[in-house]
């Protein structure tokens, strides 16, 4: 690189690394975590690993149309301990996050809490180290907390999405920190989430969905795949009574020793969301069994609500660690109102 781009953020000038922590926590420009300062060199070395210029056009938040350039995604990205490599994935990212059907204003300015929710599928993942099996909701790799810390940086810093004034969380969960794996690909029978949602297989690719916080569940005790879907349905109809009833883009993540089970009885994903479409139904009666009597009514109480449109809503994926019969529930923000987009890396 024989000169630097010519940027448009405004330069600040520190004594050193620690200062310029200091700068950040000062002015919100941070999660309250450390960050890697993002010098002018470093954010040029990102954009050139990504053949991008800094003022191109990475996407257009649809409600205030508030652009978010290359240079500002390359930012986020240095600041929350990226690679350069990372990201054409953080960029696909934001692509996906930009469509329409993603609702990413509403999300973000929720009292609801939610987090965009991550998946990663293709060649990418083993080509930047990614984690997708042990301990993969939480902290074992790299690639997986800076792709996703770059995607809050970026909704605080570019769309102002600051705790308190855009965003208005009650609660918030964890995953507003990070929240980015990868699927096992490699050690699952099924096809990869991306292939499903009509990318081409090989292709590197990210789907975004906003979730509240996961639902952990146990079922160890059944080799009946039935039994352990009605359990993940279970946790659905609990979410649909104690949090939100609309229908929606559910996730299901399914670790090694439940996708044996479901294997060795020839289920396939499209098995799993046809049975949990069925059964993850509640009746507005049942309300009154959680303190909601006020809005259960007193007409249409045998009402039926399902968790699913239909059952291509439930994104089912192959991840987490070997040992323990385990899943995990990730219940949408609001329903239909804001639905999972998948993004081929480099589109």
């Amino acid at each position: 690189m024989d000169s630097l781009p010519k940027f448009s953020s405004e330069i600040h000038e520190v004594a050193d690394a620690t200062e310029a922590n200091e700068l950040y926590q000062r002015n919100g420009w941070t999660d309250g975590l450390p960050i890697v300062p993002p010098t002018e060199a470093a954010v040029a070395r990102f954009l050139d690993a990504a053949k991008l210029a800094p003022d191109a056009v990475i996407g257009i938040e649809p409600v205030r149309r508030r652009s978010i350039t290359a240079e500002k995604v390359a930012i986020a990205a240095v600041m929350a301990g990226c690679l350069p490599e990372y990201l054409p994935v953080v960029v696909a990212v934001v692509k996906a996050m930009c469509q329409p059907e993603y609702a990413l204003h509403g999300s973000t300015a929720s009292t609801g809490g939610s987090a965009p929710f991550i998946v990663v599928n293709g060649p990418v993942r083993r080509a930047i180290g990614m984690n997708a099996t042990h301990n993969v909701l939480a902290n074992a790799s790299r690639a997986n907390a800076s792709i996703g810390r770059s995607i809050r940086l970026i909704l605080l810093n570019v769309l102002g999405g600051i705790p308190g004034q855009l965003d208005r969380s009650t609660l918030g969960h964890p995953g507003k920190f990070t929240f980015c794996i990868a699927e096992d690909e490699e050690d699952s029978p099924w096809l990869p989430l991306a292939v499903e949602r009509g990318v081409p297989a090989g292709t590197s690719a990210v789907t975004a969905l906003q979730v509240e916080s996961p639902l952990q569940i146990m079922n160890e005790w059944t080799h009946d795949p039935k039994e352990i879907c009605d359990t993940y349905a279970a946790a659905m109809r609990s979410n649909m009574l104690l949090y939100s009833i609309w229908e929606g883009n559910y996730a299901v993540v399914i670790p090694k020793q439940h996708r044996e089970i479901f294997a060795a009885a020839g289920w396939s994903k499209q098995n799993i969301r046809d049975y949990v479409y069925e059964k993850a139904r509640v009746k507005r009666g049942e309300w009154r069994g959680v303190g909601k009597a006020a809005v259960a009514g007193r007409k249409d109480e045998d009402k039926v609500y399902c968790a699913l449109r239909s059952p291509d809503d439930l994104l089912v994926i192959a991840a987490g660690g070997p040992a323990g019969g385990f899943a995990a529930i990730l219940p949408p923000w609001y329903g239909k109102k804001s639905l999972a987009v998948t993004m081929p890396v480099g589109a």
